[in-house]
């Protein structure tokens, strides 16, 4: 199978979806024939970008791809500012937990990291998620709002498409597809290290469980508590579904 994805970056939306012919975003996840196209476009556009001249490929030790000095600093911080109110709503009393329970597994986030192989940095998209991964029925049409050349973790674009919470609720079926995801990815890619592939589940979840959404929130209203509605971000279903995918 050949891949012939658009790359587009640095452009809007609104413009780049005109360009590819009103083709849609990702956001109801992946399924079907998709996996294997979107892992031919993704391994396509990753060993690409791993000639950019601005940087090569270089494996930087597991365990640092995510501060858990700041991830405690920063679910105490969230934990001292729910519990200072006296009347919490339903959604603040939730957070709350939500909150302590995340704490609770940061020695476990701890011990995993630690446990980790060293993992590949290079030039990447930079914001790949569904919004920014364009298809046209099972193809996928481009890649939009390329952020600047930086190195960034390799792992961390492919957990974000392959285990994006919009598929893994689809059901249990989607670790099968990821498998297919990373087969089509490797085709297209084969200098891509086995190590990151197999650890991307491992290491996405992680990267996610250490950190804490709503903290954006406080610190953009000086720390106060923000409503039910400006947290609509933090769903109680995607906390149970990271932690079953951490479990598992």
């Amino acid at each position: 199978m050949q891949c012939s994805t658009c790359f587009l970056p640095f452009t809007t939306r609104t413009g780049v979806t005109r360009r590819v012919n009103r083709e849609v975003p990702a956001e109801g996840g992946l399924h079907g024939r998709r996996w294997t196209t979107v892992g031919l476009a993704l391994g396509h556009l990753h060993r690409r970008l791993a000639r950019h001249p601005s940087a090569t490929p270089a494996k930087h030790n597991g365990a640092t791809v995510c501060d858990l000095t700041r991830a405690r600093h920063r679910y105490e911080q969230l934990i001292a500012a729910y519990s200072r109110t006296p009347h919490l709503g339903a959604f603040e009393q939730w957070a709350l937990e939500a909150a302590r329970e995340r704490q609770a597994l940061l020695p476990r986030v701890a011990a995993l990291l630690g446990g980790l192989p060293a993992l590949t940095v290079q030039i990447v998209h930079g914001d790949l998620a569904a919004p920014n991964l364009l298809l046209r029925q099972t193809q996928v049409a481009a890649f939009i709002d390329f952020q600047p050349p930086v190195p960034r973790h390799l792992f961390w674009e492919i957990a974000r498409i392959g285990c994006d919470l919009r598929t893994v609720v689809r059901g249990p079926e989607w670790l099968d597809g990821l498998v297919r995801l990373t087969a089509a990815y490797r085709q297209e890619h084969p200098a891509a290290r086995a190590e990151d592939l197999i650890h991307t589940v491992t290491v996405g979840c992680l990267y996610t469980l250490a950190g804490v959404p709503v903290t954006h929130t406080l610190e953009k209203h000086d720390r106060h508590l923000a409503s039910a509605r400006a947290v609509h971000r933090y769903p109680a279903q995607g906390h149970r579904v990271r932690l079953s995918v951490c479990h598992r």
